[in-house]
């Protein structure tokens, strides 16, 4: 294992992300110079999918006794240890300074003062034999904050050329600059919703938003998805599956719609609500898996003036692994990498814990 380069100023990170939408777990080896701004170069990404007996216990695991949840955070680590080193081995990495990994986000009740996320134990960086920078969200729900969204000192730092920066995963979310503060939050759910329909009709996902463009929304459901909460509460605001079982998801299983109906009903809802979002911004940039549903993306435009920039595959990969593997580098060098204004904390703070092999 490196240390970090002598001047301080150049880091060689691998940085790891699971997302909600299950689709896997995203490794990425990039390099960054500290500079104003900082600047990052792609070296090589892979995203390892989950077992389909994984994909099950992620999805199930928030309705597991704590007891269970540890001993899967154990396993999890496991698993995470064994694609980090295959990752290092596949790609004959050498000079990585550090990991840094957000782990699975399995239970996040900020209003309750607890997020967790597994894969953050210490023998992740024993079994990689490297230093590991993770546990990004804790000490922020500890300080009174959301724990999310953690990306936006990416956008920041990264991509300040745009006027806004809206990430398509699980759960579409924002942020932008205002009153020289960085705002954020999550918009909506996205393809954690869209997902799980498309899995009914047994396909993985709706590819390029086909089955949506190709069926009919209901209205009624629409009108009853617009009027959730959620929506006209101000920010700092985040979204977790607890909220989906709670509020979104009943709607649905309210209505005798089917699949494809419910799934262009969705993707309708979410274009208006993301459009809305973004009104005001001249520039966005689109990032995540979402922002290769070009239906959904059409709709967006649709509704807004913003010019809506769909970066190369790359950045749309791996965008919000190169912000986690950033946020290390920022902790490393004892910066801020969790933004108050952002999450809602009394503060803001550098986030994370560091683990030694």
């Amino acid at each position: 294992m490196s240390t970090e380069n002598s001047s301080m100023n150049t880091y060689s990170v691998i940085g790891v992300m699971s997302g909600t939408s299950l689709d896997g777990i995203d490794l990425l080896h990039c390099r960054f110079q500290k500079g104003k701004p900082f600047s990052f170069e792609i070296h090589t990404g892979s995203t390892y999918a989950y077992s389909s007996i994984w994909i099950e216990k992620l999805k199930q695991a928030h309705t597991w006794p704590l007891e269970h949840i540890k001993t899967l955070d154990e396993d999890y680590t496991l698993l995470l240890a064994d694609y980090i080193n295959r990752f290092i081995n596949e790609n004959h990495l050498s000079d990585i300074d550090f990991i840094a990994s957000h782990g699975h986000t399995i239970l996040h009740q900020p209003e309750k003062g607890f997020t967790y996320q597994i894969g953050n134990l210490p023998k992740l960086a024993t079994l990689t034999k490297q230093k590991v920078i993770c546990d990004f969200r804790v000490q922020d729900v500890e300080r009174g904050g959301q724990g999310a969204p953690l990306v936006p000192i990416g956008d920041r730092l990264l991509f300040g050329e745009y006027d806004a920066c809206v990430n398509l995963g699980g759960f579409a979310n924002i942020s932008f600059e205002k009153n020289n503060q960085r705002i954020a939050y999550d918009i909506c759910p996205v393809n954690k919703i869209l997902n799980i329909y498309a899995n009914r009709l047994g396909k993985e996902f709706d590819e390029s938003g086909s089955i949506a463009r190709t069926s009919v929304p209901n209205v009624e459901l629409g009108y009853k998805l617009e009027k959730l909460q959620y929506y006209s509460k101000p920010p700092p605001k985040s979204l977790g599956i607890e909220w989906l079982e709670a509020e979104f998801l009943p709607l649905l299983n309210l209505t005798e719609l089917s699949s494809e109906e419910i799934i262009s009903t969705c993707t309708q809802h979410f274009a208006q609500q993301i459009a809305k979002a973004i009104t005001g911004h001249r520039k966005v940039l689109f990032t995540g898996g979402g922002a290769f549903n070009t239906y959904l993306v059409e709709l967006i435009s649709k509704q807004c003036d913003a010019k809506l920039v769909i970066p190369n595959p790359e950045v749309i990969h791996y965008k919000e692994a190169l912000i986690f593997a950033l946020l290390g580098v920022l902790k490393a060098r004892g910066e801020v990498n969790v933004l108050a204004s952002v999450t809602g904390a009394s503060r803001d703070h550098s986030s994370g814990r560091v683990l030694l092999p």
